[in-house]
């Protein structure tokens, strides 16, 4: 029997097939499409008419929300905002619209708490804008919503217009359902992640009153890996890295290219850049790390799983550090990362420039220093090179607390939905929203609750991006359980 036909069956007929085919039931216990195993969460009160309606009014709107193109550059999120504002209107739902520049907004929602001493808000955040994408590399138009084969296609189905979609549904079944809160619940939704952040930006400096002082945000980030057809983890981000890039100059006499010039601009810039790339920078071990490692132990072969479980001791050894270094999921939780991205010099092959430039990736690990860190990259490539940072607007990389009510609720839910899953803790190697809002006191997590194959998950910001259609049917019902465990009424 398909399985979206056994995800209508009341729970009575489940309960049966459990006692009949005992083996499929096990099966299906800790897979991705499984529904909660034990004890009661806030969508159990909802009828099985309404699930069933709220699941196919997700896959209306995702379909909707797909087809509206909003790649960035240029971004063009007001038409998104749009999207959301007509469906806010349509439900009663307090929502303000904010055009900061032409073509780009960020939309605001509020649902208020009904309680006499609430607690601080919660925030559901996502952004509108999506990267560029090439059509004639996609199996369906990247902007079509197009269903085929079990997944919805476009670009956006992954990172982040699923989850925007998962918040939207989360905000409607609460009001629908009438669900008391203890604390408002705000959605906001941005214009400008993809490039600058100008959509949190703005908001922050002009309308930071309506963020309410809030506790807790949810956002893009985390991941939940199915392999083998069961779910091996939840991954919720807790920390990230900052962005620190580097722009290099080397100087030099500018000739002929049949003339070779030993000291050359385009010389003195690869003999920089190979002390750069060949410097290792310190190993460090975060907290967040140690946490993050250990939960991944079960997962490992007894030898790496004992490291794992004692990382601290461990990256003393030198053969551990040589696996770190040569693994990159690995070797970014451990370090400042430098990544050469760029290089340029003479627009002619026979001119040898007078100047020759690189640009690096930096990622520095929460706490670091940037101005601390400059001086130490300069000291490594040497006085022949200038070496300035890109961008004036550095953010510091930070992390959130894991014992908090929030984090729980998310470990929660997720064990009734998939029982024995790991919850664990995650540190980004990117960048998103999170670290704008945490620094304004904000605990803000990167959790997703839809489930992906690495497959999948690798079509973010690549070709033919999708997103499993039962994913979108189920997805929002697990977001409307975790929020419901800190926001709703006791």
């Amino acid at each position: 029997m398909p399985i979206r036909i056994l995800l209508r069956l009341s729970l009575a007929h489940i309960c049966l097939l459990t006692l009949l085919v005992p083996a499929f039931a096990a099966g299906v216990r800790n897979s991705p499409t499984s529904k909660p195993s034990r004890g009661a969460l806030a969508s159990d009160s909802m009828s099985p008419a309404a699930l069933k309606s709220y699941a196919d009014l997700s896959v209306k709107w995702m379909q909707e929300y797909l087809r509206i193109d909003t790649t960035n550059p240029p971004g063009k999120e007001a038409r998104a905002t749009a999207f959301f504002k007509k469906v806010f209107d349509q439900e009663g739902i307090e929502n303000r619209v904010f055009n900061y520049a032409p073509g780009r907004a960020n939309l605001w929602a509020r649902l208020p708490h009904t309680t006499q001493s609430p607690k601080r808000p919660i925030i559901l955040l996502n952004h509108t804008d999506v990267v560029t994408s090439d059509a004639s590399h996609w199996l369906y138009p990247p902007f079509s919503g197009e269903i085929a084969d079990g997944y919805m296609y476009g670009r956006g189905a992954q990172d982040m217009k699923d989850e925007g979609l998962a918040q939207l549904m989360v905000m409607v079944m609460f009001k629908r359902e009438h669900v008391p809160l203890d604390r408002d619940l705000i959605f906001l939704a941005t214009a400008d992640e993809e490039v600058a952040d100008t959509g949190s930006d703005w908001m922050i400096a002009h309308q930071r009153a309506l963020l309410g002082n809030a506790e807790y945000l949810i956002t893009e980030g985390g991941v939940n890996l199915v392999e083998n057809g069961k779910l091996k983890y939840v991954g919720v981000d807790v920390a990230e890295k900052s962005s620190f890039w580097l722009h290099i100059v080397a100087h030099g006499r500018a000739g002929h290219g049949s003339l070779p010039i030993a000291d050359s601009a385009p010389n003195t810039l690869v003999h920089a850049l190979e002390r750069i790339i060949n410097d290792r920078t310190p190993f460090k071990v975060l907290p967040v790390v140690e946490e993050s490692l250990a939960g991944m132990a079960a997962f490992e072969p007894p030898d790496r799983a004992l490291q794992f479980r004692n990382v601290r001791q461990a990256i003393k050894d030198k053969h551990f550090q040589k696996v770190v270094e040569q693994d990159e999921s690995l070797n970014y939780l451990f370090r400042n990362t430098i990544a050469l991205t760029m290089i340029g010099g003479s627009p002619q092959t026979n001119v040898i420039p007078q100047d020759a430039w690189a640009n690096i990736d930096v990622r520095l690990l929460p706490g670091e220093d940037p101005v601390k860190f400059l001086k130490q990259i300069r000291n490594v490539a040497g006085p022949d090179v200038d070496i300035n940072p890109l961008t004036n607007d550095f953010r510091m990389a930070n992390e959130s607390p894991t014992n908090t009510p929030l984090f729980a609720a998310i470990r929660d839910v997720n064990e009734h939905y998939f029982p024995g899953t790991p919850v664990i803790p995650r540190m980004d190697s990117g960048t998103t929203e999170s670290i704008i809002y945490r620094q304004l006191g904000i605990v803000c997590y990167g959790y997703v609750s839809y489930t992906a194959t690495n497959e999948e998950s690798d079509t973010e910001h690549n070709n033919n991006e999708r997103i499993r259609v039962e994913e979108l049917r189920r997805g929002p019902r697990i977001l409307f359980d975790v929020v419901a465990a800190v926001a709703g009424v006791k």
